[in-house]
């Protein structure tokens, strides 16, 4: 018996439609999954614009999102970096975008690198450490003070980080598969 060919049911007149960037791609298994990259793509595009206006208002002016989150990662528990480790914890490939955004932040005084033997780390200076302690000030004022939570959206907060970190792994492992066709 040759299987029916699955279709997208239109909704209810009246009733939800998907919010979705490419209809060609919605999947009749998963229309869920093509709202959920749509909102993948407006949440990623206002968080880089978040992050760049608050570090703007702490003082650093010009960063692109990516040089915002390195510094915030070489500042991430005040240990030495190396340029492979932070590729590696941002999930980024090209480490010659995060090297092009070390040698920036070099540039204006906020990084340091430093060279052990054969192996190149890099450390955040006082001046660097001082603009990521008033981002985190604007950060509370203007975004947790308007998160307005309570202990049941911390925990889907939660929730939802988790279920990211699962999606990214299955997009990671979707990608290498695409790579081997």
């Amino acid at each position: 018996m040759a299987k029916a060919k699955a279709s997208i049911k239109p909704p209810a007149p009246g009733g939800p439609h998907p919010i979705v960037s490419s209809a060609h791609l919605v999947s009749p298994r998963s229309a869920e999954m093509s709202e959920f990259e749509f909102g993948l793509i407006v949440a990623g595009n206002a968080f880089h614009r978040w992050i760049t206006h608050c570090m703007s208002a702490a003082g650093l002016k010009d960063l692109t999102a990516l040089d915002v989150l390195v510094l915030h990662h070489v500042t991430h528990r005040a240990r030495d970096k190396r340029l492979s480790d932070i590729a590696f914890i941002m999930n980024v490939e090209d480490t010659h975008l995060i090297n092009y955004s070390l040698k920036k932040l070099q540039g204006l005084g906020v990084v340091v690198s430093s060279k052990n033997g054969k192996e190149v780390t890099y450390a955040p200076t006082e001046s660097g450490k001082a603009y990521v302690t008033r981002y985190r000030e604007i950060r509370e004022s203007c975004l947790i003070d308007a998160l307005k939570a309570d202990d049941a959206l911390n925990h889907d907060i939660g929730q939802l980080a988790r279920l990211l970190r699962v999606l990214s792994g299955i997009y990671d492992q979707a990608a290498r598969s695409a790579a081997s066709l």
